[in-house]
């Protein structure tokens, strides 16, 4: 499985336009870290379900996030935002975030 994390707005947008988005492969962490990530990926989907995009004008300065799921050939988007985002879809983005600060 590869999760691909990218940032969008905010008021430091300029700097994440110059950041490249965070890639994760699973085969490239070990067994333990890809199962967490997994597990990660599927409570963010369920918990997704029910949340609202980000809607226009809510808050200008707010950022939203893609978070791009593939494996097996198919590919799942996950969009929330800092005004909309579900506590499993949290999760996932601060695990994503640590892990690209350790890499």
């Amino acid at each position: 499985m590869k999760v691909t994390l990218a940032r969008h707005g905010g008021l430091a947008a300029a700097v994440h336009l110059r950041r490249p988005p965070t890639v994760v492969d699973t085969d490239a962490l070990p067994e333990s870290a890809a199962a967490e990530l997994a597990e990660l990926v599927a409570a963010a989907s369920t918990g997704a379900a029910g949340q609202e995009g980000p809607g226009p004008g809510r808050a200008r300065d707010a950022m939203s996030y893609t978070v791009t799921v593939e494996e097996g050939g198919r590919s799942t988007e996950l969009t929330q935002s800092d005004t909309t985002m579900s506590p499993e879809f949290a999760a996932l983005l601060s695990w994503l975030e640590k892990h690209s600060a350790q890499q």
